[in-house]
């Protein structure tokens, strides 16, 4: 992979583990998975959150937070699989569509 491409975007792995990893949880798998997988997401979106954050756009900082919320190990919200999984594949868009959207602004030389 091009070293360029991941100093632009050093999201792009994690996000697309978690769009993976969230699109794989459609299917029938011990709960077990479902609790890495809340790990993972939400570690994920408080990464993106952050950098986010660091490259002063805000929308994806909100947006980010929400979804490392949602997806809380801590406290975690429980609702049916039939609610979760259309929030799984929402969510697995978002990671994927923030990989293109977000990216390192250029640094002005002054």
């Amino acid at each position: 992979m091009n070293k360029n491409l991941l100093d632009k975007r050093p999201h792009l792995i994690p996000s697309l583990i978690a769009a993976a990893m969230l699109l794989l949880a459609l299917a029938e798998l011990p709960y077990g998975y479902y609790q890495l997988l809340r790990l993972v997401v939400c570690g994920v979106s408080v990464y993106i959150a952050f950098t986010a954050y660091s490259w002063q756009k805000m929308w994806a900082m909100w947006l980010f937070g929400f979804v490392a919320l949602l997806f809380n190990p801590l406290i975690p919200i429980h609702l049916s699989r039939e609610i979760w999984q259309p929030i799984d594949v929402v969510c697995a868009i978002l990671f994927i569509v923030i990989v293109f959207v977000l990216k390192k602004p250029k640094e002005e030389n002054i």
